[in-house]
C-alpha cells in the first residue's frame, strides 16, 4: 500500500520530466534522479533568463524614466556578468530541489499527494508553518552569512560583489556561490521533514522563489507588503545589515534587521 501511494510522486516527477525534456530516446540512458536534477536544472535556467529579459527590457528600455529617473541603470556588461555567475551555480545549486524530490519519492518527508487528504483548513495551516519555517530558517542563514566573516568572504561575498544600484539587476537573483545558494534554500527542504506538505505547493513555492529572485534585484520598491521586494533587498545589497528575508519581511521585523525604503528616502531628502 505504501509503495502504491510512493508511486503517484514518482509519476508525477515523470510526468514534469516528459514536459521539460520532451519524449526521447537518450533519457532511457539516464536514471530517474538524472532526469529531475535535468529538468530542474533547465527550469531553474528559464527562470532566470526569461522573467529577467522580459522585465529588464520594460524598465530598463521602456520606463527607464518612469522607475530610474537619476539613470542609474545596471550596464550591458554587468547583467551578462550576473547571468555568467548564476549558470555557473546552478548545475550544483539544483540538486537541492533534486534531491529533496528523491527523498519525498522514497517516504522520508511528510509530504502528501492530494489536498483532499488533510482537507483545505489543514493545508493552509500546514503551508503557513512550512512557510515560517522557510522563512525562519533562510533569515537566520541568511544573516550568519554575513556575521560569520569566514562565511561572508568565501561564500555570500560572490553575491554581495554586485552592491550598488547601478549593479544590481533582476539577473543578480541566482549571482551567488552555489555552496551560499544550497544553505539558504536548504531550509525549505528541511521544512518538509517537520510539516506535512503538499508536494505540488512545494514544488510551486520553489518556482516562486525563483520568479522572486529576479522581483527582488530590481530596486524598484513595489510597496506589496509582506513582501521582501526590490525596494527592501536593494537595501540589503547598500547596507549589508539589513533586509535578510526571502520571501517576506517578516523575520527582519521579528528580529529587529528590517529597514524600510521609506526610511532611505526621507534621509534622502
Amino acid at each position: 500500500m505504501e509503495e502504491a501511494y510512493l508511486r503517484q510522486f514518482v509519476r508525477m516527477t515523470e510526468s514534469w520530466n516528459d514536459v521539460v525534456l520532451g519524449d526521447y530516446a537518450w533519457r532511457a540512458a539516464l536514471p530517474h534522479f538524472a532526469q529531475s536534477w535535468l529538468r530542474n536544472f533547465i527550469t531553474a535556467t528559464l527562470l532566470l533568463l526569461i522573467p529577467s529579459t522580459i522585465w529588464c527590457f520594460y524598465i530598463y528600455h521602456l520606463k527607464p524614466h518612469v522607475y530610474f529617473p537619476n539613470g542609474r541603470m545596471p550596464t550591458k556588461r554587468v547583467m551578462l556578468k550576473q547571468v555568467w555567475v548564476s549558470m555557473k551555480a546552478l548545475p550544483l545549486f539544483t540538486l537541492l530541489p533534486a534531491v529533496a524530490e528523491y527523498v519525498i519519492e522514497k517516504g522520508c518527508t511528510k509530504t502528501f499527494v492530494r489536498v483532499e487528504e488533510v482537507g483545505w483548513p489543514m493545508h493552509i495551516l500546514y503551508t503557513t508553518l512550512y512557510l515560517f519555517i522557510a522563512e525562519f530558517g533562510l533569515y537566520w542563514t541568511h544573516r550568519l552569512m554575513h556575521d560569520v566573516r569566514p562565511l561572508y568572504k568565501c561564500f555570500h561575498a560572490t553575491h554581495h560583489e554586485f552592491n550598488k544600484e547601478d549593479t544590481i539587476s533582476p539577473f543578480a537573483g541566482y549571482a551567488f556561490d552555489p555552496i551560499d545558494g544550497i544553505v539558504q534554500a536548504a531550509p525549505q527542504a528541511l521544512a518538509l521533514f517537520v510539516v506535512p506538505m503538499h508536494f505540488v505547493t512545494h514544488e510551486l513555492l520553489f518556482v516562486c522563489k525563483g520568479v522572486l529572485a529576479a522581483n527582488a534585484h530590481d530596486c524598484i520598491h513595489g510597496k506589496v507588503w509582506p513582501v521582501m521586494g526590490g525596494g527592501y533587498h536593494k537595501i540589503h545589497h547598500t547596507k549589508s545589515r539589513y533586509n535578510y528575508g526571502g520571501y517576506t519581511i517578516l523575520m527582519d521585523w521579528l528580529f529587529g534587521t528590517l529597514y524600510e525604503p521609506e526610511q532611505e528616502e526621507e534621509k534622502v531628502i
